[in-house]
C-alpha cells in the first residue's frame, strides 16, 4: 500500500466516528423533541409543557448568539417585552394571536437592527453590559411612558386561547425555532459565526464581514424572542413592564442554555425540560430553588462545559466504540 493510501486508511475511522457521533446527537435531539411533542392531557400538564416549550424556543434563540456566535447578550428581556406589548396592542385591535406574534417578532427584529450599530462597537464583557443596560433602559422607559399604560400596562380585551391551544402554539414555536437554527447551522452563516466567536479580528482580515454576520444572528434571535413574547401575551390578561421586561427572563434563558449545553441543538431542549421540572419540584421552596439552580449552574460550567447534552452525547459515543482498523 502507498503512503498516501495508508494515510487515508488511518484517517477514515475518525471520520466515520465523527459521522456516527453526529448522527447519535441528531437522534437524541429528535427523540427529545418528539417527547415534548407527545400530546398531553390535563390543564396542569399542558401549562408545564407550555413553559418548557417557551424556554426551549428562547434557549435556541439565545444559543444562536451566545453558543455559536460568542455574543453573550443579557438583553433578552427587551425583545420579549417588545413582542408582548406589540401582540397586546394588535390583538386589542382585532388581529388574531398567531399573526400578531409574527408581527411582534418583526418589530423586535427591527428594534435589534436599529440598536445593533451601537452595540456592535462593543466587544466581550462590554457588549454584555451594553445589552443589559439596553433592556433596563427600555423597561424604565415603558414604566414612565403613559402612552402604553405606564407602570400599569395594557389589559387585553380579546378572548384568551384555551390552555390546549396555547400548548399547541408553543409546540409550533419551539419546533420552528429548533428547525430554523438547525437549518442555519448547515449554511455558511454557521462557519461565519464560529469564526467571529473564535477571533473576530482574524476573521475580518480573512475577508469576513463580521458586522453583517452578527446582524443576521442578532436580528434572527430577536425575532424568535419577540414571537415568544407575543405568545406569552396571549396567555395573560394584562401586560405590564415589570413582568414583560423583567430581568428574570434573561436569567432563566441563560440558565436553560448553560445547563442544557452551550453550542448544541439539543441543549436548549434538555435544559428547558430540566429547569422547568426542577422549578415545579421545588415550587414550595423558592429560596431553596434559587440556591440549588445556582449551584447546578456552577457545577455544570466547571465540570461539564458542554452541559447535560454533552454528557449524553459522550455517553452515547462510549456505548458504540469504533473497531480498530485492520
Amino acid at each position: 500500500m502507498s503512503r498516501a493510501g495508508h494515510g487515508a486508511a488511518l484517517e477514515a475511522p475518525p471520520r466515520r466516528s465523527a459521522a456516527r457521533t453526529g448522527s447519535a446527537v441528531a437522534l437524541l435531539a429528535g427523540a427529545l423533541l418528539l417527547a415534548l411533542a407527545t400530546p398531553v392531557t390535563g390543564e396542569y400538564t399542558q401549562q408545564v409543557g407550555f413553559r418548557m416549550l417557551e424556554y426551549a424556543a428562547l434557549g435556541q434563540a439565545w444559543n444562536l448568539l451566545g453558543g455559536y456566535g460568542g455574543l453573550v447578550s443579557l438583553g433578552s428581556a427587551a425583545f420579549i417585552g417588545i413582542g408582548a406589548y406589540t401582540t397586546a396592542e394588535l390583538t386589542n385591535h382585532g388581529l388574531p394571536l398567531l399573526p400578531g406574534m409574527i408581527v411582534s417578532g418583526a418589530f423586535a427584529a427591527l428594534f435589534a437592527a436599529l440598536v445593533s450599530p451601537a452595540l456592535f462597537r462593543l466587544r466581550g464583557l462590554y457588549f454584555t453590559i451594553g445589552t443589559l443596560a439596553l433592556a433596563e433602559a427600555l423597561r424604565l422607559f415603558m414604566v414612565n411612558y403613559n402612552g402604553l399604560g405606564g407602570n400599569i400596562g395594557i389589559f387585553l380585551t380579546s378572548a384568551a386561547p384555551t390552555t390546549a391551544g396555547l400548548y399547541r402554539l408553543a409546540l409550533g414555536v419551539a419546533a420552528a425555532a429548533t428547525g430554523l437554527v438547525a437549518l442555519l447551522l448547515r449554511t455558511r452563516l454557521s462557519l461565519a459565526l464560529r469564526a467571529v466567536r473564535d477571533d473576530e479580528d482574524v476573521a475580518r482580515q480573512l475577508g469576513l464581514v463580521s458586522f453583517r454576520t452578527k446582524l443576521l444572528a442578532f436580528t434572527l434571535a430577536a425575532f424568535l424572542m419577540g414571537v415568544v413574547g407575543g405568545l406569552q401575551a396571549g396567555k395573560l390578561s394584562q401586560i405590564e413592564p415589570y413582568g414583560s421586561f423583567g430581568l428574570q427572563w434573561t436569567v432563566d434563558v441563560v440558565t436553560v442554555v448553560l445547563i442544557g449545553g452551550l453550542g448544541t441543538i439539543g441543549g436548549p431542549l434538555l435544559g428547558a425540560v430540566f429547569t422547568v421540572a426542577l422549578a415545579e419540584w421545588l415550587n414550595a421552596y423558592p429560596s431553596l430553588h434559587l440556591a440549588i439552580t445556582g449551584a447546578i449552574v456552577i457545577v455544570v460550567v466547571r465540570f461539564a462545559p458542554r452541559g447535560l447534552w454533552g454528557l449524553l452525547a459522550d455517553g452515547w459515543a462510549r456505548l458504540r466504540p469504533e473497531r480498530a482498523p485492520p
